[in-house]
């Protein structure tokens, strides 16, 4: 039988990093820790062996789609298939000298439609009982309460498409271009994070119920909030420690067989948090 893996996106650093160190104490197989620097990502691994763990490096730049089918191939070649899948990379901008829209762009880009692209490419190798984690956060709660009464009706249509899901998420992008998405309804705060935030957590909620639909057996997708934790991300600002951080990411990533909940939920420190208008 081939040995069961997990792989986390973006952890050479911060929570992804301690998701990594936790799923190596806890998981029963190997655990690839991914980043797009090769250095970075070997420095991180030097440093959990120093704690007397064994994780495993693989290159991974989830905006480039060639870096992913890599990724992929080397899964399927290597293991088989895939047991869980955290993804944890995401983009933050704090520089406001950038134009609000190149910033709208960047990080939907690489936290929605990257994301979305690394699913795409990896849900077909899920091994039955698969766990699958993506990283959301809170803001994903504030933009939807910031976004129109008509957008927000659409978010949380429990019978929205990946489709719609991605066209209403471009049009924000487009209409970031010119200023214009306030007067659209939609929420433009955090320079675009959190509606990205509403993207990772609407389509884990589309992903499972279309899993369900499939037949698939027992492979849970949730999203899940870390809280606010002390990273680069939030300028060191948060009060949790990375190691707290992954605590919610690691209970979603090792609910055991055959859980009927939370599954296709938004998760915040353990927790279901209700996703509604």
């Amino acid at each position: 039988m081939a040995r069961r893996v997990a792989v986390v996106t973006g952890s050479n650093k911060g929570i992804g990093f301690a998701i990594v160190r936790a799923l190596c104490k806890q998981f029963d197989g190997d655990v690839i820790l991914t980043a797009r620097d090769e250095g970075r990502g070997q420095a991180a691994v030097k440093a959990l062996q120093g704690e007397g763990l064994q994780p495993k490096f693989q290159p991974l730049d989830i905006d480039d789609h060639n870096s992913v089918i890599r990724l992929r191939d080397f899964l399927q070649q290597t293991y088989g298939g895939l047991d869980i899948l955290v993804n944890n990379a995401a983009i933050l901008f704090h520089d406001e000298s950038l134009p609000y829209g190149k910033r709208a762009k960047e990080v939907i880009k690489t936290n929605y439609f990257s994301n979305l692209d690394v699913c795409n490419a990896l849900f077909p190798i899920l091994r039955p009982h698969a766990r699958v984690v993506n990283l959301s956060s809170v803001m994903s709660q504030i933009g939807l309460n910031g976004c129109s009464e008509a957008l927000r009706a659409r978010f949380t249509d429990p019978t929205i498409s990946i489709e719609e899901l991605s066209s209403l998420m471009q049009r924000f992008v487009d209409l970031s271009q010119n200023g214009k998405q306030d007067e659209a309804g939609y929420f433009s705060s955090y320079h675009g994070y959190a509606m990205s935030k509403i993207g990772v957590t609407v389509m884990s909620m589309i992903q499972q119920r279309e899993l369900d639909k499939s037949g698939a057996d027992d492979i849970v997708v949730n999203a899940c909030c870390p809280g606010y934790v002390d990273t680069d991300m939030s300028e060191h600002k948060g009060f949790l420690t990375i190691d707290q951080g992954a605590e919610g990411p690691i209970y979603c990533a090792l609910l055991p067989p055959n859980v009927s909940s939370p599954r296709g939920k938004f998760i915040s420190q353990k927790n279901i948090v209700e996703w509604k208008m």
